[in-house]
């Protein structure tokens, strides 16, 4: 029974994946840029305000969730910048890679499948302000300088931003709106996990060995931050797995973009994306074992 649950929640998403990548590799047409578009510029910022409106979650489990998530990126660099240093591989190509997991790709529909609505929610808080990081933060390790300016043209900053005073006065979305936003939050999952495939069937893997060795670490790293994080709020069974698992994520695709624009070795960065996500694919199901199935306590 146990396996039959971890195969529903890993399959669903491990299939949608492999329809992206195979349809990449058959050579089909893709337009990546208008799709990309579609789901960061509508899709996910639907996602974000409507399930953070419409589902159970109070602005105090939001701001618990977002402070420890920026607890789990603090502990994501302690461990990562000694390890780097030691393993004598540079900071600025790889520091952002260890420290800002897929949570949105493939973060969010895991914790959906694992946790429910709830766990959507939980995801989504985590998600949000992961990406507010990982385009301050994380910009400013790969380019050698800070920028707001990436963060505030993001449009899930904007619909946190509207969705923070409707769960703090309990307002109630108009209807037709509601159904609106409900309607085009549908579609963001499943084509953010095509596109996910797609992006890994297109990127130019080389420098295996580094690769592999920083694919590794994002998942010990992560797995092993997530549970002290969880532990040390003091969380909830359902809060605790979202960001252990959460944490316990891929390197974010986001990591090659940067390491491209940037010029930080990206074809090293393209084979800890690729070799993370196919570590995450067998690693996940343990790692859901544990905090779903397991009772482990916090």
């Amino acid at each position: 029974m146990v396996v039959l649950d971890l195969l529903g929640i890993v399959f669903p998403v491990f299939v949608c994946a492999l329809i992206g990548w195979t349809w990449a590799k058959l050579g089909k047409a893709f337009d990546s840029e208008t799709v990309t578009g579609l789901t960061v510029q509508i899709g996910t910022p639907c996602l974000v305000f409507d399930t953070l409106t419409r589902l159970d979650l109070n602005l105090a489990d939001f701001a618990i969730m977002a402070a420890a998530t920026a607890a789990t990126v603090v502990g994501f660099a302690v461990l990562a910048l000694p390890w780097l240093y030691a393993a004598r591989l540079d900071r600025a190509t790889f520091l952002p890679a260890l420290m800002f997991p897929n949570t949105g790709n493939m973060g969010l529909p895991i914790c959906l499948f694992a946790f429910g609505d709830r766990g959507l929610a939980l995801a989504i808080s985590f998600f949000a302000a992961m990406v507010i990081l990982q385009f301050t933060v994380g910009v400013a390790i790969a380019s050698g300088r800070a920028s707001l300016r990436m963060a505030l043209t993001s449009p899930v900053l904007y619909a946190v931003a509207a969705a923070l005073p409707v769960m703090a006065f309990d307002w109630e979305v108009p209807a037709v709106a509601a159904k609106t936003l409900h309607l085009l939050a549908g579609f963001t999952i499943p084509v953010m996990l095509i596109a996910l495939g797609v992006s890994l069937a297109k990127l130019e893997v080389r420098s295996l060995g580094d690769g592999l060795a920083v694919a590794l670490a994002r998942l010990l790293i992560g797995f092993g931050v997530g549970t002290a994080v969880a532990w040390g709020f003091g969380l909830p069974p359902d809060a605790a797995g979202v960001l252990i698992l959460q944490s316990s994520m891929p390197i974010a695709v986001f990591s090659y973009l940067f390491a491209l624009r940037y010029g930080r070795r990206p074809e090293a960065v393209a084979g800890a994306v690729v070799l993370s996500s196919l570590l995450g694919f067998v690693s996940l199901p343990v790692v859901i074992w544990l905090v779903r199935f397991a009772g482990i306590s916090f």
